[in-house]
This record gives C-alpha cells, structure tokens and sequence, in this order.
C-alpha cells in the first residue's frame, strides 16, 4: 500500500492531508480491474478533534443530540468547548406534583442539582402543566437519570427518583 500525508503540528502532530493508493484487491472485487483508485482526505475531522478537545473521531458520524447540540451556535464567534458526557444507559422517570403556591420553577431545577446525587440528573423537562377547578397547579418534569462512570440500574434509578419525590415534599409539593 503507497500511502502519504502531511504532519501538522497543532499541539501534537496530526496526519492531515492524506492519501494513497487503494488495494487492487478492493478494484478487483469491484468490476475494474484494470483500474487503478486514489483515496484522499483533508483531515479536517483531526483538526477539529484538536481545536475542540474531541476525544474520538467516530463522534463526527455520531446522530447522538448531546454531541450534535453543542456545534450548533447563533454567533460563529463565539467559541466552543467539547463538553464530554456520559455514554452509559439513561433512565427517564416522570414525576407529577401540586406545586405549593409560593412554587417557582426554578425551584425544581434547584433540587435537582442540589440535593441529588453528584452528576446523576443529566437533563430536567417541564413535559405537562395545569391548573384545576380550585384553582391547584400541577407540574409534570421528566427526568433523565444516568451516571458517568456505570450503568445505572433500575433499581438504582427508582432510589434516585423516589428520594427526589421526598425532595419535592420538603418544599410543600404534593407528589401525584
């Protein structure tokens, strides 16, 4: 196999700019056998890993929303950092509770990220809300539980979310 590419250096030393030539076997297996196929690349993947802190490259063809979100900007200007996140399973669990009167949304989000264990609530979504006869507001959030270094387990996420239903009637809630 004839191969080449430039090294740039960009902290480290990238491959950029490769080429070579493909394998006969590979024309042959194709119906051109008396060909000869060029492949090339600009390695830009490569350069964005460096300047974005992206630690694998198979992320560029990734439909994962957490790695696609963070590309997507109003201000081209404005710069961007790879923020990792965790691959391992999520566990979405829906809570539904009368909000106390004095109840601001923030509120939720705060017990969330204050009273929950470290980094296991990774995304909160306010999915239903109305208000009764009497005049009584319930709010229905989703929950995203998953952690960074395991599988959580179903049980494990059942504690979670039944310790943040304690959590909602510390704060006068009504769990539903």
């Amino acid at each position: 196999v004839l191969s080449s590419g430039i090294n740039a250096e960009y902290g480290d030393w990238l491959e950029v700019l490769g080429c070579g030539i493909l394998q006969q076997e590979i024309l042959n297996n194709s119906a051109v056998p008396s060909k000869i196929g060029w492949a090339f690349g600009l390695g830009l993947e490569r350069l964005a890993m460096a300047m974005y802190n992206i630690p694998d490259i198979r992320l560029f063809w990734s439909e994962d929303e957490r790695f696609l979100k963070q590309f997507r900007v109003d201000n081209i200007h404005r710069p961007i950092k790879f923020e990792p996140y965790s691959n391992y399973t999520a566990r979405s669990r829906d809570i539904a509770f009368w909000v106390p009167p004095s109840f601001e949304e923030n509120d939720f989000y705060d017990l969330t990220r204050n009273r929950m264990p470290a980094d296991t609530v990774e995304d909160v979504k306010l999915v239903d809300q109305f208000t009764n006869k009497e005049g009584r507001t319930s709010h229905c959030y989703r929950l995203t539980y998953r952690a960074w270094d395991r599988h959580l387990s179903v049980a494990e996420a059942n504690d979670i979310h039944e310790g943040m239903a304690k959590e909602v009637e510390k704060i006068g809630g009504v769990v539903r």
